[in-house]
C-alpha cells in the first residue's frame, strides 16, 4: 500500500519556538522600570517626607542601571534571546524589584503590585516550564518580602502600617494575580503562537501546491517548443539510415538517435499532460476536480467512491468549478484524513442544486474522538505520538491537515463542519455502513462555479 504524506510535511512548528524576544526590548522595558523606580523614591523622599534608605534603595536601582549598561555594551541590538536568557533576565528584574520593595514598607508599599509584571511578561513569551518557573520565584521572593522588610515611616518616626489581615489580603492578592496572570496570559499567548505557525504552514502548503501548478505550465510549454526539434532530429535520423544501408555500424548509430528521439517526445508528452491542464484548463467538471484531488489516495489499500448527482428535485448538469489550488489541497487533505482512518471504504458525495454545492466526504472508521469534537479544525490538536492511531503510523495526528484544509477551503467561500456518521459506543452490528467521520463543505454556487468556455487569452509568442 502507498504511503501518503502527513499533512504539512517537512514543517517543524518546535523550529519558530527558539528565539522569541530582542534583547533591546527587554532593556527598553528596564529603563521605563528604572526611571519609574527614580521617581518613586524621589517624590516619596521629597514631597511626601517618607524616612527611605535613600543610599540602599539607589543602589539597587544602580544594579539595574549597571546591568543594562553590560548588555548594551556585551551584545548588538538585534540580539534575540534565547528561552533560557530570557528566563534569566526576568528572574533578575523580579529579584530586583523585591529587594527595593524590602527597603520600602514590602507588601504595603502601594507599588508592590508591580512585581506581576516580569511573571506576565514571562507567560507571553516563554514555555509553560520556564514560565511556571519565573511564576514559583515570584510568589516565593513575595512571600520573603512580606515577612522580611523596613516599614515604611514619616520623617518624625512614625510607622506606617497595615493591620495584619489587610497585610496577608494583599500577599493573597499578589499570589494569586501571579497565578491566574500565569496561566491565562500563558494560555492566549500559546493560542496566538499556535495559529501563527499553522496559518504559515498554511501559506506553505498553497505556496507549494501553487508551484506544483506553474511547473506543470512549464513543462508543458517545453514540450510544446521541443516537439519541433525532436521531430527534425527522428526525420534526419531516419534519412541518414535510410542513406547508410551500406555501413551497418553509421547506420545503427543514425537509428539509435531516432529511438531517443522518440523516447524524449514521450516522455516530454508524459509530463506535459498535468501541464496542460493546468495552463489551460481553469475550469473543470466537478467529478473531475474531486478525482484529481483523491488521485494521490486511490491506491491505498482502502476503497474510494464518488457519487456526483444534482439534488432531490433538481434537473442540473453537473457544475464546473474553479481548479484552484486551495480547493484542490483542501480537499485533498481531506480525503486523505477520510483513507487515513477508514477500515475499508471512503464515500465522496456531492449534491448541487439552483445555489449552492453541498460535498460531504465519509468514512466507515471509528469516526472524530467525541471529546473533541467541538475542536476539530484547530491547530496542533494533537501533539503526542501516543495519541497517534496505531494502525495508521504514518498519521501524525496533529490535527494541522484538518486546520490547513478548512483554512483553505473557506478563503474559497465553504462553510464546513465536521460530525460521526454514528454514535461510536454503539456495538459494531448496530452501526450503519457510514458510520466513521463526516466532513461536510457547502459553497455557494456564485463563489466556485465557473464557465468552461471562458477565454484562454491571447497566444504568446516565445
Amino acid at each position: 500500500m502507498a504511503q501518503s504524506n502527513p499533512p504539512g510535511a517537512g514543517f517543524d512548528p518546535d523550529a519558530f519556538d527558539g528565539e522569541r524576544v530582542r534583547l533591546r526590548t527587554l532593556i527598553l522595558l528596564r529603563w521605563a522600570a528604572i526611571a519609574g523606580q527614580v521617581a518613586a523614591l524621589t517624590v516619596a523622599s521629597g514631597p511626601l517626607a517618607l524616612s527611605i534608605p535613600l543610599g540602599p534603595c539607589f543602589l539597587v536601582v544602580g544594579i539595574a542601571v549597571a546591568a543594562n549598561m553590560v548588555a548594551i555594551t556585551v551584545f548588538p541590538e538585534t540580539k534575540r534571546l534565547s528561552e533560557g536568557q530570557t528566563m534569566a533576565i526576568l528572574l533578575f528584574d523580579t529579584g530586583q524589584l523585591a529587594l527595593l520593595l524590602s527597603l520600602t514598607g514590602g507588601l504595603s508599599n502601594p507599588f508592590a503590585f508591580l512585581i506581576l509584571a516580569p511573571a506576565t511578561i514571562g507567560a507571553t513569551v516563554l514555555g509553560p516550564r520556564p514560565s511556571g518557573a519565573v511564576a514559583l520565584v515570584t510568589i516565593a521572593l513575595v512571600t520573603l518580602v512580606a515577612a522580611f522588610h523596613l516599614p515604611l515611616a514619616t520623617a518624625d518616626g512614625a510607622v506606617l502600617s497595615l493591620p495584619p489581615i489587610f497585610g496577608v489580603g494583599h500577599w493573597l492578592a499578589i499570589v494569586i494575580g501571579v497565578t491566574f496572570l500565569t496561566i491565562y496570559a500563558g494560555r492566549v499567548a500559546s493560542e496566538i503562537r499556535s495559529m501563527g505557525r499553522a496559518l504559515l504552514a498554511t501559506q506553505m502548503a498553497l505556496a507549494r501546491e501553487q508551484k506544483l501548478t506553474d511547473l506543470g505550465g512549464v513543462v508543458a510549454a517545453a514540450a510544446h517548443e521541443l516537439g519541433t526539434p525532436l521531430a527534425t532530429i527522428k526525420l534526419v535520423s531516419s534519412e541518414l539510415a535510410d542513406e547508410l544501408g551500406d555501413r551497418p555500424e553509421q547506420r545503427d548509430d543514425a537509428l539509435l538517435i531516432r529511438r531517443e528521439a522518440d523516447r524524449c517526445a514521450e516522455i516530454l508528452r508524459s509530463m506535459g499532460r498535468a501541464g496542460k491542464d493546468d495552463l489551460h484548463l481553469r475550469a473543470a467538471p466537478l467529478s473531475a476536480v474531486l478525482r484529481e484531488a483523491g488521485e494521490p489516495h486511490l491506491d491505498r489499500g482502502r476503497g474510494v467512491r464518488f457519487d456526483l448527482a444534482p439534488a432531490t428535485g433538481a434537473s442540473l448538469r453537473e457544475p464546473s468549478i474553479g481548479r484552484r489550488p486551495e480547493i484542490i489541497h483542501g480537499l485533498r487533505n481531506l480525503i486523505q484524513n477520510a483513507v487515513d482512518f477508514a477500515r475499508a471504504t471512503v464515500w465522496v458525495e456531492a449534491r448541487w442544486s439552483a445555489d449552492r454545492l453541498i460535498l460531504r466526504i465519509m468514512d466507515d472508521g471509528p469516526g472524530f474522538p467525541p471529546h473533541l469534537l467541538g475542536r476539530i479544525g484547530d491547530p496542533f490538536l494533537r501533539r503526542r505520538p501516543a495519541e497517534v492511531a496505531p494502525d495508521r503510523p504514518e498519521y501524525e495526528g496533529m490535527g494541522l491537515g484538518l486546520f490547513i484544509a478548512k483554512t483553505l477551503l473557506e478563503r474559497t467561500g465553504a462553510e464546513i463542519t465536521f460530525a460521526n456518521g454514528s454514535d461510536p459506543f454503539l456495538a459494531e452490528s448496530e452501526r450503519p455502513e457510514r458510520c466513521g467521520a463526516i466532513v461536510q463543505v457547502v459553497w455557494p454556487l456564485s463563489r466556485i462555479v465557473r464557465p468552461t468556455s471562458e477565454p484562454l487569452g491571447e497566444n504568446i509568442r516565445h
